[in-house]
């Protein structure tokens, strides 16, 4: 186990150096930059959305000379080769130094730790919600195979999951956020104006009124996979034949149900809980924290690609993807411990 753990962290430093390496390649050809848009803006000549298109050239747009040109490269660190860029950057995400943002005149760290409670507070609830929900569906439909109750639930889930988690937000906005049927929710944000007013059951209960609408609409769409995923692994299950045995050994279905078959059946789903659970206090929906007014990690991400505010791009992906891939690697160690039969180098 030792050293299959030591080669996954080894291989873990060129999956992220050339994930990062290709972003800032890309990030080179990208046009309208931080500058050109800080040019439009100070010169008043153009907009930032004209910036960003890239057309026409920065002298004919702005009335800046060009040594103020070259003092907002220098600014903003432009006026250094990509290379030498590249290596300052990776310097700084070795000591976990993301750099300063461009425009909002915080640490991307900083910006990240204020945005992250949001998406958290919408990724967790959809993860423990998904879980609760789809694990014991799951198993009904597996016990009850082609039955009624199978057929309904299918039809069911089968329009969750057609409908798009923003169409199904928007729809619950319009129906009880006050959009045009009732006002029985709130329309956007995790707090109402008169939070600091409230008991502690109240803050409980204004937290709790804000986060419904956005966590329906995000658990919609993730309640198919999950569901159909533990039905199709306990019918895998049920058919094999040391179930026949217990049977025949007049062993009781629930026993049968509890003690053998779901010891086996939930290890394709146990080995899925570390990168859900990890990646769920980094879930960012831009859809739905749009929709309902929620300032969280996806938003941040949108707006930094649109206002070209690369230090919070590239350090947000450093983030991401570290956590992604750490993620990844203690999902194929739970299998191991999920299955002892499972040895990783061993060779077998």
């Amino acid at each position: 186990m030792l050293p299959y753990l030591f080669k996954r962290l080894l291989l873990l430093i060129p999956t992220l150096l050339g994930i990062l390496a290709l972003t800032f390649l890309i990030i080179q050809f990208v046009p309208g930059g931080p500058v050109e848009q800080l040019m439009a803006e100070l010169s008043g000549s153009g907009t930032a959305a004209e910036a960003a298109s890239g057309g026409g050239s920065a002298a004919g747009r702005t009335r800046l000379s060009a040594d103020d040109i070259a003092a907002l490269n220098a600014l903003y660190g432009f006026d250094k080769p990509p290379l030498t860029r590249f290596g300052e950057m990776l310097a700084r995400f070795a000591r976990f130094d993301l750099g300063n943002s461009f425009f909002h005149h915080e640490t991307v760290a900083e910006l990240i730790r204020q945005k992250l409670p949001v998406s958290m507070s919408l990724g967790l609830w959809t993860f423990f919600l998904t879980y609760l929900i789809c694990i014991p569906l799951g198993i009904m439909k597996a016990v009850r195979d082609g039955s009624r109750f199978d057929t309904l639930t299918g039809l069911v889930i089968l329009v969750g999951y057609t409908i798009p988690p923003f169409v199904l937000g928007l729809l619950l906005l319009v129906l009880f956020g006050g959009g045009s049927f009732f006002a029985w929710f709130p329309q956007g944000g995790l707090t109402g104006d008169n939070w600091d007013q409230l008991s502690t059951a109240g803050k409980i209960a204004d937290y709790l009124w804000h986060i419904a609408l956005p966590v329906t609409a995000s658990v919609a769409g993730s309640l198919a996979v999950t569901t159909v995923l533990t039905k199709n692994v306990f019918l895998e299950e049920i058919r094999r034949q040391y179930v026949y045995t217990a049977r025949a050994k007049g062993l009781p279905e629930r026993k049968i149900l509890f003690k053998h078959i779901f010891r086996n059946a939930m290890i394709p789903l146990i080995t899925g809980f570390p990168a859900a659970f990890i990646g769920a206090f980094f879930t960012g929906s831009l859809l739905i924290e749009t929709l309902f007014s929620l300032d969280g990690l996806g938003l941040l991400s949108y707006e930094a690609v649109l206002k070209r505010d690369y230090p919070v791009v590239m350090g947000t992906l450093y983030v991401f993807t570290l956590m992604g891939l750490t993620a990844r690697l203690l999902t194929d160690l739970s299998y191991a411990w999920a299955d002892p039969r499972i040895h990783f180098g061993s060779g077998r």
